[in-house]
């Protein structure tokens, strides 16, 4: 008995933008259409763990900002927890922390921000290996087919950035650095600064290290 096998053709990708709001951040370009809008807030007035703000802006091979960029956060709570049932870790969940947020860049500015947490400490691959804190992103823009993943680390987690496995099996140092946001203070409120570069920039700014996920 003979088998006929069939080659089905792979499906057509497109890149984001430059429309990529309207369908995805619907608000942001003049349009109220959903119920529930998602946005840059992931915290409540009662969502526990440190406050901060995450920020920065994407910059493309030439040194230019762009403006109709798309991009998502996810990330533990402040005990270090997930709020998926993947996590099967013993830690509270924090009812009033989503973990998960999406913006669109400012059209005059470029930056992107979003009011979160710092998150906690989470468990490697590796039996007995633990994450330094982090915060998962991933950014969509015109030109751009598949979405970019990458990395939020925290520059005053020296000790914990040391050991995380994921960060230090990036070889060169310099390209380390691109994952680690930059903390200040301002207007007593906690903000780290993390700009994306897509490519080197002419500045001698690093490309971001992205991820195969």
């Amino acid at each position: 008995m003979s088998t006929q096998i069939t080659f089905l053709p792979e499906t057509a990708s497109q890149t984001g933008g430059p429309y990529v709001h309207i369908g995805l951040a619907p608000k942001q370009a003049g349009f109220d259409i959903f119920e529930n809008n998602f946005d840059n807030n992931l915290v409540k007035p009662e969502t526990k763990g440190e406050r901060i703000r995450l920020e920065g802006q994407v910059y493309d091979g030439s040194g230019t900002v762009l403006r109709d960029v798309l991009v998502e956060i996810w990330q533990a709570n402040a005990a270090g927890k997930y709020a998926h049932p993947a996590d099967t870790q013993d830690k509270p969940i924090d009812p009033a922390f989503r973990g998960w947020g999406r913006t669109g860049a400012d059209f005059d500015t470029g930056f992107y921000s979003f009011e979160t947490i710092k998150p906690g400490a989470v468990p490697g691959a590796r039996a007995g290996t633990m994450q330094a804190p982090h915060i998962c992103l991933i950014l969509f823009a015109r030109g751009i087919n598949l979405g970019l993943h990458t990395r939020v680390y925290f520059e005053d987690e020296k000790a914990a950035n040391a050991k995380d496995p994921i960060i230090n099996g990036i070889e060169w140092e310099v390209r380390r650095d691109t994952l680690i946001a930059k903390r200040e203070e301002r207007d007593g409120k906690v903000v780290y600064r993390f700009d994306i570069r897509i490519q080197d920039t002419p500045d001698g700014g690093k490309e971001t290290v992205f991820f195969d996920v």
